[in-house]
């Protein structure tokens, strides 16, 4: 099923000329816990300063680096799950895509999704923090929830992909501490959510994360011929 929807006004999203910008492999962790207000999910606000969506809400996340195919891992990628990715990219990848969502987490508020880890071999330096602590990524408490690519009229763009895991499974540790990218970290219900400022495909993706039950597969978000399309992996 392909399902079109409206084309974001954003002045700032101008089409460029010439050859669209090829997207970039990206993440987002989207961790949810339950609440007196029902369920809740962790958002911050972007800094003015940043070039690419300022002072929007979104979920902690970013780019995959080439380092994160090394990260420390403490769980296996769930099967289900890399059934999901590996028609669009080889495991290798997938598992980088998902080490990167953690990292990025980690970096941006603070919050590790890790496990004790045995014979941690040498990681790269963005993985310091866990593998220095005897931890290990937790990419086994991930599940994924949607595919999104950037028009090609963005100057930015990214293939990023939407996990989400339960917060219990994080690792409490109060001297891990966030780098200040992402601003008003807070844990925020449905409704609240509505209230914020937020880019178009993260109250898409929302909306996927409500009815997620009811979907066919993995809603995927792109663009074909100056029309958003949202279909299924």
């Amino acid at each position: 099923m392909i399902r079109k929807f409206p084309k974001d006004t954003d002045p700032a999203d101008s089409p460029r000329q010439g050859r669209a910008v090829r997207p970039k492999l990206s993440s987002t962790l989207i961790l949810l816990r339950q609440s007196g207000k029902g369920i809740q999910f962790l958002m911050g606000r972007r800094s003015m300063n940043h070039r690419f969506m300022p002072g929007k809400f979104v979920f902690p996340g970013g780019r995959v680096d080439r380092s994160d195919a090394r990260a420390p891992l403490a769980t296996d990628i769930c099967p289900g799950l890399l059934q999901q990715m590996q028609p669009h990219m080889p495991v290798r990848r997938a598992i980088a895509a998902a080490s990167a969502a953690i990292r990025e987490t980690y970096e941006e508020t603070g919050l590790k999704l890790a496990k004790p880890a045995a014979n941690i071999k040498k990681t790269p330096k963005s993985f310091a923090a866990f593998a220095d602590n005897g931890l290990g990524l937790d990419i086994g408490a991930l599940s994924l929830l949607a595919r999104a690519i950037t028009p090609p009229y963005h100057p930015r763009r990214f293939d990023t992909w939407f996990f989400t895991a339960d917060a219990t499974n994080l690792i409490d540790d109060p001297k891990d501490m966030a780098s200040g990218e992402l601003e008003h970290l807070q844990w925020v219900t449905m409704d609240q959510a509505q209230d914020l400022d937020l880019p178009m495909i993260t109250r898409a993706v929302l909306e996927d994360l409500m009815h997620q039950d009811e979907n066919p597969g993995i809603p995927y978000y792109f663009s074909r011929r100056g029309q958003h399309i949202r279909t299924f992996l």
